[in-house]
């Protein structure tokens, strides 16, 4: 049996950390044998870690215990939990997981009894990489270009870097388009990059039209985006966006620029700009739009909607 403990803001990361270890399950059993759990009762924890893998193999147990850490368990349950953990089958992987949204600055509570027990396993944090550090930042797309047998440019690093942000699943995705549009070409070019990845400047020049009900040109801008991402994607990577902006929009009078750009993850320079920009656009505005991409993406992922593109379409033009 092997305990670990992943915990952070870089969801990606996390997740990557997880597969890792799902490769050493038997794969004709892998329903079987990977489970994941989202903050179980504490009785039905405790059933958890006591599980016993049947016959297929090493099983994997993903248990996401974010609540975990906002409440005190007692004594007795730490010590309940300690020894179910110490008892367990030997075949039996358990994997804590604490995901902060990104970006916010959250930070786990050190000081709490289960956050001391769980370390002294297999414990590692896993935090976004700031957008500042840049050498960081060209160090995983390297790192992660090398996997996919791609080779970007230094130019054309600055570029995706430039364009996409840190959010390193998103960097992720668009490594993989240009894998994929350019094979077999594995040299990547900084105009391979602004000719197929999506900008960060695209979604704003997009979204500011939304907001200033030039719906006509924000239709032309959304049809545009969806010749480069699947419109999810494009949900997706404004979601980001309108997080960082409704901060900006609330904070913006009792927060400094350099504590801004720390919320947010954005450059100062950056903060300043998209203050600018949002000067005239209303905080409830903002926080509607999110809500109806929200309110859509469930549509499209749970099946309720048959034209993606045009449910997406018909929240932000309707």
């Amino acid at each position: 049996m092997a305990v670990y403990f992943f915990y952070g803001d870089e969801e990606f990361n996390i997740e990557q950390e997880i597969n890792k270890l799902k490769k050493g399950l038997n794969k004709d059993f892998l329903e079987m044998n990977f489970k994941i759990y989202d903050n179980p009762k504490f009785i039905d924890l405790i059933t958890i870690l006591r599980t016993q893998p049947m016959m297929f193999g090493r099983m994997l147990v993903v248990i996401k215990c974010e609540n975990y850490f906002s409440k005190a368990f007692d004594d007795k349950e730490i010590k309940q939990i300690e020894e179910a953990l110490e008892l367990n089958s030997e075949n039996l992987d358990i994997v804590f997981v604490v995901e902060f949204p990104r970006n916010e600055g959250k930070k786990i509570d050190s000081r709490k009894k289960l956050f001391k027990l769980l370390s002294k396993y297999n414990t590692k944090e896993f935090a976004s990489i700031p957008t500042y550090k840049t050498a960081e930042l060209e160090n995983w797309i390297k790192k992660n270009a090398k996997t996919k047998d791609i080779e970007l440019s230094s130019e054309a690093i600055t570029a995706i870097i430039s364009q996409v942000g840190n959010n390193l699943r998103e960097l992720d995705g668009e490594l993989e388009k240009l894998k994929l549009y350019l094979y077999p070409t594995k040299k990547i070019t900084k105009d391979n990059v602004k000719d197929l990845c999506i900008t960060n400047e695209d979604l704003f020049s997009f979204s500011d039209y939304l907001m200033q009900g030039e719906n006509d040109k924000a239709l032309i801008e959304y049809r545009k985006l969806l010749e480069k991402k699947y419109c999810l994607e494009i949900v997706a990577a404004l979601q980001t966006m309108l997080r960082k902006w409704i901060l900006l929009k609330s904070k913006s009078g009792e927060y400094s620029l350099f504590e801004l750009s720390k919320l947010t993850g954005q450059h100062e320079y950056v903060v300043k700009l998209n203050l600018q920009k949002l000067k005239n656009t209303k905080l409830q505005n903002l926080i509607k739009l999110k809500r109806n991409l929200t309110n859509a993406e469930f549509k499209i992922k749970s099946g309720q909607s048959l034209n993606p593109e045009k449910e997406v379409e018909d929240v932000l033009f309707r």
